[in-house]
């Protein structure tokens, strides 16, 4: 029998085709994570309702489980979690594996650094390649004792039982994650600890925090809180759908003539409503309809349409609120009319992959003029052509070039795509549901 290699996973997508009709892409991968981790760190049970159930979410579930803590779930997006409070966490036996998740090992990183016991975090080939000295540096600073491999990077030693003390820190990059590590090792801590940024990141932690009950002062421009504080569980908690998996479809549907497509329960965070700025700045046709709240966070429904977009130059101060989603916004660049210019994003070369190189890569490939840059990249649109790409084992430099399929004039085919499955189960049903002629294959590993 032929053995087969999931790693070797393959995509293929017919040309041409738009994108219609009516559906709701998966939980919030950011929120997901944090839902997860407040849960189980306040007193009492806590219902999750909309969880992403991709594999970067479950990673850090099952960490938590190791952990001592009881859960229901996942089922269909429901997850119930019995909260053991700040002090009830139980040490694990075994390293903690976190497969490709960055969020699930920062986070974890300053969380650990407050407990009694040893951890020890792990992951994968491409986690462990990626930087966590932008952690480690200020836990060290609260008294944290966590050691890095030479280069900086996983697996990340944790020696518990340090009394930490809170810090001033002032952010030398925008970065959720640390900002997020700092504030929960903040929760441990004596004193005060403040985050101070210079240019905002996404404030979902510090939005669940609150919604946990735990103190937070926000200002402008500093997220302080003091350590010694209480979670309290919360009956029910509702996940948007991730803004980062709508913006494939936002863009799929704005190259492909004929499409009218509408996004259900998207959220809207201000820190993360980059994207949409962006595409309309370009020409998009995104309307918002029914804005409303959802588990602390506003959300609403995005209708988009197709319409001619151009190309504009991307400033520095417009990056942070848009960094996930730029994969899809590169494509949206090489279908648009004339240049686009990105600058000030060089942490897109730390990310899963460099996804500047990645996407560069894959838009020559396609026959695209993309000229990568220290901190950007220059793209002049064009028609895309048919052609064979490898993602790099980056699940958003993946799921970005299947759109470019919309307006190539021969198949595409994106070679290792596993990690799809990493934040967005199921990509290929739903994608395939609104008109995405999209199918995928797993490749013969002796190939």
């Amino acid at each position: 029998m032929t053995e087969l290699n999931e790693d070797l996973r393959c995509f293929r997508i017919g040309p041409g085709g738009c994108l219609t009709g009516q559906v709701r892409v998966p939980g919030d991968k950011s929120i997901s994570h944090r839902a997860v981790m407040l849960a189980a760190l306040a007193e009492g049970t806590t219902e999750i309702h909309g969880l992403l159930e991709g594999e970067d979410v479950l990673a850090t579930l099952a960490a938590f489980r190791a952990l001592g803590i009881v859960t229901n779930g996942p089922e269909r997006g429901r997850l119930v979690i019995e909260g053991r409070g700040l002090q009830g966490l139980q040490a694990s036996p075994e390293p903690f594996y976190l497969g490709n998740s960055g969020t699930a090992m920062r986070l974890l990183c300053g969380l650990l650094a407050g407990q009694r016991f040893d951890s020890i975090l792990t992951g994968d080939v491409s986690l462990s390649q990626r930087p966590m000295r932008r952690v480690t540096e200020p836990l060290l600073r609260m008294g944290a004792r966590v050691a890095a491999g030479a280069t900086g990077t996983a697996p990340l030693h944790i020696k518990g039982g340090q009394a930490l003390h809170g810090i001033h820190y002032e952010m030398p990059m925008a970065s959720a994650q640390v900002k997020s590590c700092l504030l929960l090792a903040g929760l441990y801590a004596k004193g005060e600890t403040c985050v101070i940024e210079s240019v905002p990141s996404r404030d979902h932690t510090e939005r669940m925090l609150t919604a946990f009950g735990y103190e937070v002062d926000c200002r402008a421009g500093r997220v302080c809180l003091h350590g010694g504080g209480r979670l309290h569980a919360m009956p029910l908690l509702a996940i948007p759908a991730d803004i980062s998996s709508a913006a494939f479809f936002l863009v799929g549907a704005s190259i492909a003539p004929g499409s009218d497509l509408c996004l259900m329960e998207v959220g809207l965070n201000p820190t993360r409503t980059g994207v949409i700025a962006i595409l309309k700045r370009m020409g998009a046709d995104i309307e918002v309809l029914d804005k409303r709240w959802m588990g602390g966070e506003p959300v609403a429904d995005l209708r988009v349409r197709h319409a001619a977009l151009h190309g504009i130059h991307i400033t520095p101060e417009m990056v942070p609120a848009a960094i996930d989603e730029f994969p899809a916004l590169f494509v949206a660049a090489a279908c648009a009319e004339g240049e686009t210019l990105l600058q000030g994003a060089e942490e897109l070369r730390v990310k899963e992959s460099d996804r500047i190189a990645a996407m560069a890569a894959g838009l020559q490939a396609l026959g695209i003029t993309a000229e990568p840059q220290v901190d950007g990249i220059r793209i002049i649109g064009g028609v895309p052509q048919g052609g064979r790409l490898h993602a790099r084992g980056d699940h958003r430099i993946a799921m970005a070039f299947t759109m470019m399929a919309l307006r190539a004039d021969a198949e595409i085919i994106i070679d290792d795509c596993r990690n799809v499955a990493t934040s967005f189960p199921g990509f290929v049903e739903l994608a395939a549901s609104v008109g995405l002629g999209i199918r995928a294959d797993v490749v013969d590993a002796r190939r």
